[in-house]
């Protein structure tokens, strides 16, 4: 193979600490610099003499780059692909920008750079330590605010049948108002639930449309909706009314964010990721967490201030949300073993991604959907 760049830029590649491969529209690798041997742990004179085929994952998202950019002639980014190999070792996340390497030219320049699965579990803990103060939380207040509230409730109903029609409205703005945070409480006491989940085999494909149908004929009536399955997929373990109460939940935020934007869509996609470990609660057993779900929308983005916090009680870019619906969601996935993570850009949209793990059975069982108690 001939390297195609000039000797100075290969001395300016070399010092780059992302990895750096150059290649051909046949996936043929050309150049590989200092940063690309340690991430695929092979020497550049073993990388020249393969394609891209050999040092990374069959169906990898990296396949398809070279002949997209090199066809569209633009570049492209790809978040989060997963790599690993028993050359490379498991957890080996990275980013991809692919680019071709001149306006013209044969050749693509692909940049990786690694994702610490540190970045993964470090989320995944401060989600179920959010969760877990929540849920002390709602167990005080369901004792020292609950029931004061409803001897003021009943204050209110009492002085509104005695008082005179200028004080009604009052008497009455106090009854809505104490109505209204119970109505919180309660959704918080949701928190305090530490019954064990649920273990039966869920078809997330038909959980993802029962919400699907639902988003469509109520707040999504005017959004398009996407469908982009791996149909190949396992089940997965836990309630179906917990999967649908956490779809649901994505799904209307994603809508609420594309109100009145006349292209407005939203993506529900599936794939098979490989290599995604993590500790299991409770056990020092390590958890394979293969199957992805997502949901995207083209939406405005969520900024990286608020990105930060989003799966915390309390935190919401909504004028009058309470800031737990995502609480929530995060310590229903975290409950059935799995992790949630947000990616979004500012202006060009925004991805929820949940990883879980396979239903594991001795006998194969393909469930249908039950109707849910309530949605």
């Amino acid at each position: 193979m001939i390297n195609p760049l000039p000797l100075d830029l290969n001395l300016v590649l070399d010092s780059l600490p992302q990895a750096v491969i150059v290649t051909d529209k046949t996936n043929a690798i050309l150049y590989a610099n200092m940063a690309a041997e340690t991430v695929f742990r092979a020497s550049s004179t073993y990388l020249l003499k393969h394609n891209m085929e050999k040092i990374v994952p069959f169906g990898s998202p990296v396949l398809g780059l070279v002949e997209q950019v090199l066809n569209k002639r633009s570049p492209v980014n790809e978040y989060q692909i997963d790599i690993s190999s028993p050359r490379t070792g498991e957890g080996k996340i990275v980013d991809v920008y692919a680019a071709p390497l001149a306006d013209n030219s044969p050749y693509a320049i692909l940049v990786f750079r690694e994702r610490s699965m540190a970045d993964r579990i470090d989320r995944q803990l401060s989600h179920r330590s959010a969760a877990r103060s929540v849920t002390g939380l709602a167990s005080m207040l369901a004792h020292e605010i609950k029931n004061p509230l409803s001897g003021i409730r009943g204050a209110a109903q009492l002085l509104e049948s005695v008082v005179g029609n200028d004080d009604k409205e009052l008497a009455q703005l106090i009854t809505t108002e104490t109505d209204r945070i119970v109505k919180i409480v309660d959704r918080m006491e949701v928190f305090s639930d530490e019954s064990p989940v649920e273990q039966k085999p869920v078809n997330m494909h038909s959980v993802l449309g029962h919400v699907k149908r639902i988003a469509e004929n109520g707040f999504a009536r005017n959004i398009k909706i996407t469908e982009d399955y791996d149909p190949s997929l396992p089940d997965v373990s836990g309630s179906t009314d917990q999967f649908i109460q956490v779809f649901l939940n994505l799904i209307k935020n994603a809508s609420e964010a594309l109100m009145d934007q006349p292209d407005a869509e939203i993506i529900l996609s599936s794939a098979y990721r490989s290599g995604i470990r993590i500790a299991s609660p409770g056990s020092g057993e390590r958890a394979s967490l293969p199957l992805e779900f997502s949901i995207t929308d083209n939406g405005t983005g969520i900024s990286e201030e608020i990105r930060a916090h989003i799966f915390e009680p309390f935190v919401t870019t909504r004028i009058n949300g309470t800031g737990l619906g995502l609480a929530l969601v995060a310590k229903t996935i975290g409950r059935h073993g799995g992790i949630i993570e947000c990616n979004s850009v500012v202006g060009q949209g925004t991805t929820f991604k949940i990883l879980l793990p396979a239903w594991k059975s001795q006998k194969s069982t393909t469930p249908s959907l039950e109707e849910p108690s309530r949605v």
